[in-house]
């Protein structure tokens, strides 16, 4: 059995340049990224001073909430909010991927990875005045185990194989699995696992997405309004930051209002006219606005699965391989970065992401190759229409995809991916839908390819989108390969043995073309000059418990 330390002692964390320089993380046991906290131009003078309590920060959004609750929100606007209101067992250092302690301030596992035993962290309560305690952590698991619908997959996902959390004593909790779970540990740091209280897990998840929600951060949420935005105020008497965290103790704002505001443009100029003190998903066109305004456009990759295009392999055209093979060697992945995105993005180099533990580097799979497609193409049989659509048996060469458009810059993307398809005969029609229009698409399996991305420190996030048995976007049967890698992977103790069953999984996802990757997201933050200390956690999420107002009031 290994046991984890007691809390460290506090660190100060380096700073965040303007632009972060990021070390892909090759192994599970480290991830290796850029410095997480992301600061103003005027930092080093006004930290001489030392941070000032008080005052609003006003964030601009570049789209929607789906919802307030941390256990059911998987886009990087709704997690902005449901972030500041909960609390983990454990956090991620975002330099190094150690796991730190946060509401748990220790850990047994044993050896054979089924049984984590939890020592709480005393004196922590939710802001309705109810203590955390070893039952609350068994209410939340259990709640998840079960499901609470679509938007808790993922965590669902996490806790495959649960059989109990036991509870021990008030302040001690054993989660136990029916077979080995190494990624739990890890799991347990996400925002997906948060721990709410114990009247929140007995809420109907439309209410908890609505607002009905009760954490232990450092936040609480006063308003939130479908389309509008949310309003947070700062928890009196916080005092239970974890081991990354600059602070113990109370945040120093007193508020933060957040505002859907779609138009990067406005947003951008926004900022420039001192009408916001932070914006997200900047583009490169906005950029030197914000920079001439003494801002700084703060960025970091988020780990995990790389925006994609995943293929219904059980829908003519893309039933074929060959034809999801032909696709990947049509697009241009760099053109893409070059021409609609920016130089703080990168081109997708695998189906993970460069920061993603048990990332393997597969660029030359992936780089563009019109005579390969092309070639893919005839031996399948597609021939070249009088309009340069391939056809086959009097049918186009066409597929789908829908998207919700939850990063400001996807319409853009799509939309240069249609044009290199087209150059290769292959017809992409676009469908923008809401995030449950797209949920309710892929239930149905009514698409030809779905875009997203999904965000996990882990390359166990494999598991959760390409296992049959989970989410299975393909709606593919199981098969004796790729299946059981993702749950050998499960079962590894040793962080290398671990690393090459990841690098086999992403391999074979490509052999098979259950992925088209097009590019790596980059969380892309304007910040005025006066604003400091937010910071980027392990996953790329923006943390407020540190930040900052020069001069509030």
């Amino acid at each position: 059995m290994t046991t984890a330390p007691h809390a460290p002692a506090r660190r100060p964390r380096a700073r965040l340049r303007a632009v972060a320089a990021l070390v892909p993380a090759l192994l599970l046991a480290a991830c290796s990224t850029a410095a997480a906290p992301a600061v103003g131009p005027s930092d080093a003078a006004a930290a001489s001073a030392g941070p000032v309590p008080g005052g609003t920060l006003r964030f601009a959004l570049g789209a929607s909430p789906s919802g307030v609750d941390p256990q059911q929100v998987g886009s990087n606007v709704s997690i902005y909010v449901a972030r500041q209101l909960a609390d983990s067992l454990t956090d991620q250092d975002p330099e190094t991927g150690e796991i730190v302690p946060w509401l748990a301030t220790s850990w047994d596992v044993s050896d054979d990875l089924t049984q984590f035993t939890f020592h709480l962290r005393d004196g922590v309560t939710f802001s309705d005045g109810t203590p955390l305690t070893a039952e609350t952590v068994k209410a939340n698991l259990d709640v998840l185990a079960r499901g609470l619908g679509a938007g808790s997959a993922l965590a669902t996902s996490y806790l495959t194989g649960y059989v109990e959390t036991r509870v021990d004593d008030e302040s001690t909790a054993t989660v136990v699995f029916e077979a080995p779970n190494a990624q739990f540990l890890q799991a347990t740091s996400t925002v997906s696992l948060a721990i709410l209280s114990d009247a929140t897990t007995r809420v109907a998840p439309e209410a908890r997405l609505q607002g009905d929600v009760v954490g232990s951060g450092p936040f609480v949420l006063e308003s939130y309004t479908q389309d509008q935005g949310a309003v947070l105020t700062r928890r009196d008497g916080y005092a239970w930051a974890s081991g990354v965290s600059d602070h113990d103790g109370e945040a120093y704002l007193d508020r933060i209002e957040f505002t859907v505001v779609p138009e990067s443009g406005v947003r951008a100029g926004g900022l420039a006219s001192d009408q916001f003190d932070a914006i997200g998903d900047v583009l490169p066109q906005d950029v030197a606005q914000v920079e001439a305004a003494d801002g700084a456009v703060l960025t970091r990759t988020n780990p995990g699965v790389v925006f994609v295009l995943q293929p219904n392999v059980t829908a003519a055209p893309l039933d074929d391989p060959d034809v999801r093979r032909a696709v990947n060697l049509a697009i241009d992945r760099q053109q893409i970065v070059d021409t609609v995105l920016s130089d703080a993005f990168r081109p997708a180099t695998s189906v993970l992401a460069s920061t993603t533990p048990g990332y393997v580097e597969l660029s030359d799979e992936l780089a563009p190759d019109a005579a390969a497609a092309s070639d893919l193409l005839d031996d399948a049989g597609w021939e070249p229409g009088d309009d340069g659509i391939r056809q086959k048996d009097g049918q186009r060469l066409t597929f789908d995809v829908v998207y919700a458009p939850l990063f400001t810059g996807s319409q853009a993307v799509l939309e240069l991916v249609q044009q290199q398809l087209r150059a290769a005969g292959v017809d992409l029609q676009i469908r923008q839908q809401t995030p449950a229009e797209q949920q309710q698409s892929l239930t149905a399996g009514a698409f030809g390819t779905y875009y997203y991305n999904v965000t996990r420190a882990d390359g166990d996030i494999l598991r959760t989108q390409f296992s049959s048995t989970l989410r299975n976007i393909n709606q593919r049967p199981a098969d004796d390969v790729l299946d059981p890698l993702l749950d050998a992977q499960l079962a590894a103790a040793d962080p290398a043995a671990r690393a090459d069953l990841v690098a086999q999984a992403q391999r074979e996802v490509l052999d098979q073309g259950l992925a088209i990757p097009l590019f790596e997201l980059a969380q892309s933050i304007g910040v005025a000059g006066g604003v400091h200390g937010v910071a980027f956690d392990a996953s790329s999420r923006l943390l407020f418990h540190d930040a900052w107002i020069e001069a509030a009031s």
